[in-house]
């Protein structure tokens, strides 16, 4: 092999257990040794079991050698964010205030899914305490930092899983997405995210942020993600928002984007300054699409910023959530989490219900919107990755995270599918996103088009050597 197991996606360590070229055990023991390599460098994981991953893909492996794989990701490494329950371990949600102690004996039924189909579970990897912002630090874990410059940060909220999958800690991973929580470390970290369409992937315990909140896939590339999409999207009772299955993702990638009609925006119609190396970036990615065939037109959708509908309803979340603590575990909390909490406790149903008026209003304008094109491209983020342990940029002068992700949090409230495909560094080295943004269940032909970036060599970017 030229290429560490490490390096490889989930679809090439599949093709090769199937080969006998290399067995589940082999990349099992690769992962792990890298996580103890990078695991000092950028803290991406909460929990690690190495002897139930190593059990997990002994079974794996003898299911292959009687070739009888069981499911569809049978004896891959993956990581799981550590706001999804995982049996056999607490989930701590990067919060003091959660105990550990218990059963801790239900799986999420995303992480239910990927057990069913011979997954090989790694651990846990790191989150902002309960995710409640764009960058990955916490009060009970600490700091995550970039795959690219541990300085730096790795974003949020599923920055623990940004950073394993670029530094080939486990092929594929699981984050949540309720305001770009995938889309922005997977931006940041150089890797693909996906925030699939709004029920798509059940998800239990139901969110505290409502259905802003997301399940998706953080994965080495689209096909990855459209393999781990197929996996997870399994029905399960527990959630009563499910939508009914969809067919296979992977069967449509190949149909590329030639003949599609797409939008591309470069700036929200001058709402958003973008930096001039992800402008350049992001056309880049748009002249490949229209190079495979896409019709491309530079049209703004027509909204303007909803923060603020945005901040009522996930600070009002956050207040729900913390509801029940005392003065002293409020204490313990992140500073900022603290600060959103006591604002949304003050925001009255009325509010509450003028921002879902908002929300409305823009999913029925996203709707026209998508009715003359079928995708939407912007860039992921207007900047890329700055120091670690901060919310927002020195000197920007924003007071939430919310000021520097204009791009990823709109569609959390129109549940559109909304994925980001890296396009490039920065003259820092830093990776650099390209969103594409469907339609409400448009979420097969947000993977064709993330596809045929791979295709076309978009998406390749340096390997993440971690410098500090």
């Amino acid at each position: 092999m030229t290429d560490p197991l490490t390096d490889h996606t989930a679809r090439q360590l599949l093709a090769g257990y199937e080969k006998g070229d290399f067995t589940p055990v082999e990349a099992t023991r690769a992962a792990l040794e890298r996580i103890e390599a990078v695991q000092p460098l950028v803290n991406a994981f909460v929990r690690v079991d190495a002897e139930a991953a190593l059990a997990q893909a002994e079974a794996s492996a003898e299911r292959w050698r009687r070739k009888e794989p069981q499911g569809l990701l049978d004896g891959v490494p993956v990581t799981v964010k550590d706001l999804l329950l995982q049996r056999g371990g607490p989930t701590l949600r990067g919060s003091r205030t959660v105990r550990a102690e218990g059963t801790w004996d239900e799986d999420a039924p995303s992480v239910a899914r990927m057990r069913e189909h011979g997954a090989v579970f790694l651990g846990k990897t790191t989150t902002p305490e309960f995710g409640w912002k764009g960058v990955t630090d916490s009060p009970r874990h600490g700091v995550t930092g970039n795959p690219y410059d541990p300085s730096r940060t790795a974003g949020g909220s599923s920055g623990g899983s940004g950073a394993a999958v670029a530094l080939g800690a486990g092929a594929l991973s699981l984050g949540t997405d309720g305001g770009g929580s995938v889309r922005i470390p997977a931006s940041f970290c150089g890797i693909f995210g996906l925030k699939p369409t709004y029920g798509r992937v059940p998800l239990y315990p139901s969110s505290p942020f409502g259905t802003l909140a997301h399940v998706g896939p953080m994965t080495r590339d689209a096909a990855d993600a459209a393999l781990l999409l197929d996996v997870i999207s399994g029905p399960d009772w527990r959630d009563w928002s499910q939508l009914a299955p969809a067919g296979r993702t992977q069967d449509v990638l190949a149909d590329g984007v030639h003949g599609l009609r797409i939008a591309y925006s470069p700036s929200f119609g001058g709402q958003v300054a973008v930096r001039p190396a992800i402008a350049s970036a992001v056309r880049g990615a748009v002249q490949a699409l229209a190079g495979r065939g896409a019709y491309i037109e530079e049209a703004d959708p027509d909204v303007t910023d909803p923060v603020e509908a945005f901040h009522t309803l996930w600070f009002s979340g956050a207040a729900r959530l913390l509801q029940a603590l005392g003065s002293p575990q409020r204490q313990s909390l992140d500073p900022g989490l603290r600060e959103i909490t006591a604002i949304g406790a003050q925001h009255s149903a009325l509010e509450y219900l003028a921002a879902v008026d908002t929300r409305m209003d823009l999913g029925r304008r996203m709707g026209r919107f998508h009715s003359t094109y079928d995708l939407l491209v912007t860039p992921t983020l207007p900047i890329t990755a700055f120091e670690a342990g901060t919310e927002v940029p020195a000197g920007s002068g924003h007071r939430r995270w919310t000021g520097w992700t204009p791009f990823t949090y709109p569609f959390n409230l129109t549940q559109q599918p909304a994925a980001t495909v890296p396009c490039g560094v920065d003259e820092d080295g830093l990776p650099i996103g390209v969103q594409l943004v469907g339609a409400r269940h448009a979420d097969a032909l947000v993977l064709r088009a993330a596809h045929a970036l791979y295709e076309s060599g978009v998406a390749s970017i340096p390997a993440p050597r971690p410098r500090m």
